[in-house]
């Protein structure tokens, strides 16, 4: 019977766990040997397992071994298509320790370590009472948002009441300012108009912290990707970032380049959300189709931007198939694309730092589409003085022909402009 439901998980419990999962034994079992309920034992597996190798097949089908078409083309559509499921893996213990099979598995495969577990526990744990929830571009956008109202005169509760979509409460509205969050915009606790006598802490803290989940990051890191490239010879490779002048208001441009071809590519946005960054890819997706873009993107590697941690809808279609496998750089090692960062350069000729890129013509894709057209057209010297276009259009024809029927256009080499004035030439 269950003793010590309410009391958290030691090291020595998850050593137990560890030990169960390698025997097989059942959550229900395991939580009965540490007096917890099974729910626990299964939050705590499934929280702290990680991915310990990711499948290289592009759908997990329980045929794939007999497969009649080849494994070509894999699709949730095919008629010989079943989802594999593992009860070990999926279900009861929910992990692969111990599994007999472990070595020869294609399929993921997910393991649980009881220090790293402990490390994870404790780590969120920390965060989650450290500082504040807010990134300092949140920071910067919500004060925006509240001192004009406080200029005039409104209290926190006025501005809560007002504006339902911040979502924050009145008290933590009053926290904020208190502990001076928003002196980034100017907002001090004068402007408060009712002084509320809150007792403070020994230390202002100003942490600008964002509790985040960093899961996606399992299997997907940059020593991931060096050991997948080599190993697996990858020379197709898509390189992912976004460009953008204000936080606040952008717009937001999600830039692409095909590493193979020095090809840059680019999708316009008005807000820069994990969700718009998955959409960007998917409209690349759309435009190259399905076949073409696993070719020519077979992995996309991107930086750890907020923008970009929702990794398993970025690799996966709406229809269960595989689009491109993605992988992060180190943090602040940017020179790990390098290659994406050097185009950016040239963006920036177009697109310079400090205006308001909507003041300049950047309004649109169409209006982005020009700026891309002008920099793929200009000869580079390390493709020899050919221009991107050129020997895009000599290696892989089919490629460069989507990008100039979505728009992109070759421009004569006389006639690039690599200047801001580009956006509004007719």
């Amino acid at each position: 019977m269950a003793t010590n439901k309410n009391k958290h998980l030691t090291q020595d419990d998850r050593n137990v766990i560890a030990i169960g999962i390698v025997n097989g034994s059942s959550k229900k079992a395991i939580a009965d040997n540490l007096g917890k309920d099974k729910s626990t034992i299964g939050k705590e597996i499934r929280a702290h397992r990680y991915l310990s190798h990711k499948s290289t097949l592009s759908l997990e089908c329980e045929n794939y071994a007999h497969c009649k078409f080849k494994r070509k083309n894999c699709t949730v559509n095919c008629p010989d298509y079943s989802k594999f499921r593992c009860k070990r893996r999926d279900r009861t213990p929910g992990a692969c320790n111990g599994c007999e099979k472990l070595k020869s598995c294609r399929f993921d495969k997910y393991l649980y370590k009881p220090t790293i577990a402990y490390e994870e526990y404790r780590s969120e744990l920390v965060e989650s009472r450290t500082g504040i929830n807010l990134t300092s571009s949140e920071a910067v956008e919500l004060g925006n948002t509240i001192k004009p109202l406080l200029l005039k005169g409104h209290s926190p509760y006025q501005i809560i009441a007002a504006h339902p979509e911040l979502g924050i409460s009145e008290k933590t509205l009053y926290n904020y300012i208190e502990q001076g969050v928003f002196e980034c915009v100017g907002i001090a606790n004068i402007d408060l108009r009712i002084k509320v006598k809150r007792k403070m802490t020994a230390k202002k803290k100003t942490i600008y912290k964002k509790r985040q989940d960093r899961k996606f990051l399992v299997g997907r890191l940059y020593t991931d990707y060096q050991s997948y490239v080599e190993s697996e010879d990858i020379t197709h490779i898509l390189q992912m970032d976004t460009v953008y002048n204000d936080i606040s208001n952008g717009p937001f441009i999600q830039t692409f380049k095909f590493i193979k071809y020095g090809l840059l590519f680019a999708v316009y946005h008005d807000t820069k959300t994990a969700a718009d960054m998955v959409d960007g890819l998917a409209v690349l997706d759309s435009i190259l189709g399905k076949s073409l873009f696993e070719q020519e993107a077979h992995i996309t590697l991107t930086d750890r931007g907020g923008e970009f941690t929702d990794a398993e809808h970025m690799e996966k279609r709406d229809d269960g198939t595989r689009r491109t496998r993605v992988f992060y750089c180190d943090p602040m090692q940017s020179g790990q694309k390098g290659s994406l960062e050097n185009m950016h350069r040239e963006l920036r000729y177009i697109l310079p730092n400090e205006v308001d890129l909507r003041s300049i013509g950047l309004t649109d894709q169409t209006s982005l589409n020009v700026a891309i057209s002008h920099i793929n057209s200009s000869a580079k010297e390390h493709l020899n003085g050919k221009s991107p276009f050129e020997l895009c259009e000599f290696m892989c024809p089919e490629l460069v022909q989507k990008l100039y029927e979505f728009g992109l256009q070759k421009i004569e080499k006389d006639e690039v402009i690599l200047r801001p004035s580009v956006l509004t030439h007719k």
